[in-house]
């Protein structure tokens, strides 16, 4: 959130910011960055008033309550869209956990891991005819990895 797509660089924001219909994405001035900062802010003080703990003191079942009531509009948090801010949450962590670690999520490619994804290897003529077969190295990033080296089936 310290680069530019938390500071919305590229981003028009200046004004009139007027509720836009789900098809124009956020009408806002505020930032991904700040967005998030008071998201989580505005989720855990709503959840010591209504749990008297933080969202990640709660259990599980409990914290998968609260994030319905977000997404529905239920919970309402001071000064944010707390409906946004899941929209965000929505979009965003997906989009972290299965990118390339290059751009700092996915740590250890543990998203490619659990989906079967080879990431971006530079040569699959081995394996184009094995149909059906899961492919059994582990995945690369753009960056490569410490311990791959070339194998042949």
């Amino acid at each position: 959130m310290k680069g530019p797509y938390g500071s919305g660089a590229g981003l028009y924001n200046l004004g009139p910011h007027t509720k836009g219909t789900k098809e124009q994405g956020p009408q806002s001035a505020v930032t991904h960055a700040q967005l998030y900062r008071k998201g989580l802010a505005g989720l855990d003080k709503y959840c010591k008033a209504s749990h008297g703990k933080s969202f990640a003191e709660l259990p599980t079942d409990q914290q998968d309550s609260v994030l319905q009531k977000v997404e529905s509009g239920e919970a309402k948090f001071d000064g944010i869209d707390a409906q946004g801010f899941f929209s965000a949450l929505l979009q965003d962590v997906p989009e972290g956990f299965f990118s390339d670690p290059i751009h700092g999520g996915n740590r250890n490619m543990v998203g490619w891991t659990m989906i079967g994804f080879p990431g971006v290897r530079y040569d699959y003529r081995d394996w184009v005819s094995h149909h059906n077969e899961r492919y059994p190295l582990p995945p690369v990033s753009i960056a490569g990895r410490a311990d791959w080296t070339p194998h042949k089936p």
